[in-house]
């Protein structure tokens, strides 16, 4: 085997995906993940169910990863894997795992924090993505969070602004279970906001102080307006839901956008990074891109693989952590709430 190749198998289980990815000095050799369609009739993760099909998917997962790179185990440099924030029951599954694996193979054990792997996912080698250079803003937001931190340096992060009550994904999820959506909504949203008019409804911005965001008031003026208009036509959600989404969406990206726009302003920092599930909306991308040409910003959007929750991400940080030798020892244990 080359010196010159350092292998990392990260592992992903910290909500419903079981993912697993194989890295080869930083460029992906395999990212596999096993969706959990089990959730899909509940209209949301139930966490039992999700601890389960961990269980169940886990080792096929890991096996298909490690013979996609064409590697074997004993090739592994290091076994990465989601130490938190998450579900306890999911990460539980992910954190033994990988424990024990690394114990078996006599290689380091290195522990991710999610949050940290959505940012540094901008750092897998990828034609055609360029890497942020250090000082950069970077905004998280997914199902379960919604953030903008200030990087300094691969390890070296501080939350600047977050939500104080639901996360971004969550305000799409269940503004689209309001409109009788499937769940996740998010991406049947923006398809259907392609179609409609972003300006025909109009709803209030909540008001937050500094950098933190707010969605639960959104959802809730979401929910009177449309049930208020039914009360008058019932037909009312099929007759406009294009124009219904649209109006959603354009409200979401606007309250993100103003908020960057105090982070670039109070730090001085204007190139901006996004990351987790949401930076897959084609509107929140449009304004990004919008926003490089009207004010200079550098934007950073990463490919679509590395969105969603998936391993590829925790093994770059693995492979970073790894060339500084940061590693974590048996005694580890997985955190529902890490902190960043």
């Amino acid at each position: 085997m080359s010196s010159k190749n350092t292998y990392i198998l990260g592992i992903e289980s910290s909500c419903d995906d079981t993912a697993a990815s194989v890295l080869c000095n930083g460029k992906v050799l395999s990212n596999v993940i096993a969706n959990q369609a089990v959730h899909q009739k509940y209209g949301g993760v139930v966490p039992e169910l999700a601890s389960r099909a961990h269980q169940q998917n886990i080792v096929p997962v890991v096996d298909q990863a490690i013979k996609q790179a064409g590697i074997s185990l004993t090739d592994l440099h290091a076994v990465a894997f989601t130490q938190g924030p998450g579900l306890m029951g999911s990460l539980l599954v992910g954190t033994s795992f990988a424990k024990s694996l690394a114990y078996g193979l006599h290689v380091p054990l290195i522990d991710v924090n999610h949050m940290q792997a959505h940012i540094l996912a901008h750092f897998i080698e990828k034609d055609g993505y360029e890497k942020p250079d250090f000082p950069f803003l970077a905004m998280t937001i997914s199902g379960g969070h919604t953030q903008i931190v200030r990087v300094d340096n691969h390890f070296e992060m501080t939350v600047i602004g977050e939500t104080i009550d639901d996360a971004v994904g969550e305000a799409f999820d269940k503004s689209g279970k309001i409109l009788g959506l499937g769940y996740p909504a998010g991406p049947e949203i923006d398809k259907r906001a392609k179609l409609g008019n972003p300006k025909a409804f109009k709803f209030t911005k909540p008001k937050v102080a500094g950098l933190n965001f707010s969605f639960s008031g959104l959802k809730t003026a979401i929910l009177y307006f449309i049930q208020k208009q039914l009360k008058e036509n019932p037909q009312f959600i099929e007759e406009n839901l294009n124009d219904i989404c649209a109006s959603i969406q354009y409200t979401i990206v606007g309250i993100l956008m103003d908020k960057l726009k105090v982070a670039v302003k109070e730090t001085g920092v204007n190139r901006i990074a996004i990351g987790g599930g949401v930076s897959a909306n084609s509107g929140i991308r449009a304004a990004l891109k919008q926003a490089e040409n009207q004010y200079g910003w550098n934007t950073f959007v990463p490919a679509f693989e590395f969105t969603t929750d998936n391993a590829a991400m925790i093994a770059i940080v693995g492979y970073l952590k790894y060339l500084e030798k940061n590693y974590a020892d048996q005694t580890i244990m997985a955190t529902a709430r890490l902190k960043l």
